[in-house]
């Protein structure tokens, strides 16, 4: 079996075919789906879905660049449901080079969602994009309240934020396959084995040879393949292991 930690099957552009999609995925290996939270007005529609598909599951949060679709109210609602097995993702990210003010919420925001995580002891989906020095300084000094951990998704390969690997898994996906992936290809083998989980961000990073159209779940274990090459191990091996990783992790 295989779990795809992160997608966003709450997109409207699977609003078509979320069905075959889904088969897609069970077809392919991956039983399980987590929908991470980027923008609270989706939250509805991926509760929807996870509550009427067995193996999906979802997560509540606030993109960084979601920060005004932020409402604790609605957080700790939600938090709270039998599907909800985490909260994020949740982070910073300075690619859109935002000014000191519009960083300073993003702080604001993502400590908030931390915070929210350690209320309902749940694990955190963390989203970093060009901000690790800020990033790290944030998880490194909230990660002992955090008694679930969590992920740093779309792992970037940055040797400081390895530095978190007591406390956070790393999600590993269709990045990996890319040919100018060199540094995360580099990085892979120092990543703990039993922090390692897979994700496609679908319908997002689709992975070779498929790069250009939209991804989906299915596509994990494309991601699965490119892993066991780098590692050298078999790949049901690998299958194996991100299965159990994630499973300890979000508790499915």
């Amino acid at each position: 079996m295989i779990i795809d930690t992160h997608c966003h099957l709450d997109d409207t552009c699977y609003d078509s075919d979320l069905s075959q999609v889904v088969q897609n995925a069970h077809d392919n290996g991956v039983k399980k789906m987590i929908i991470a939270g980027a923008d609270t007005a989706d939250l509805p529609r991926a509760v929807q879905i996870a509550e009427k598909n067995a193996g999906v599951y979802f997560a509540v949060g606030a993109h960084p660049y979601n920060l005004s679709s932020f409402d604790e109210k609605i957080f700790e609602r939600y938090a709270t449901h039998e599907k909800c097995v985490a909260i994020g993702e949740c982070g910073l990210d300075y690619y859109r080079k935002p000014d000191d003010a519009e960083k300073a919420e993003q702080k604001r925001i993502f400590e908030a969602q931390i915070s929210l995580a350690v209320k309902f002891k749940k694990p955190l989906i963390v989203h970093i994009r060009d901000a690790n020095e800020d990033a790290f300084e944030i998880l490194n000094r909230r990660k002992s309240e955090l008694t679930r951990g969590g992920v740093l998704h779309c792992f970037n390969a940055s040797p400081l934020l390895l530095g978190l690997s007591d406390t956070f898994f790393y999600g590993i996906g269709g990045v990996l396959t890319f040919k100018n992936a060199k540094s995360l290809v580099a990085i892979l083998p120092q990543i703990p084995r039993d922090k390692l989980v897979l994700e496609t961000d679908a319908p997002y990073l689709t992975p070779e040879p498929f790069r250009g159209t939209r991804n989906e779940p299915a596509r994990t274990a494309l991601v699965a393949k490119k892993m066991a090459e780098l590692l050298s191990l078999d790949e049901k091996e690998v299958r194996t292991l991100t299965t159990q990783n994630a499973q300890r992790l979000f508790a499915i």
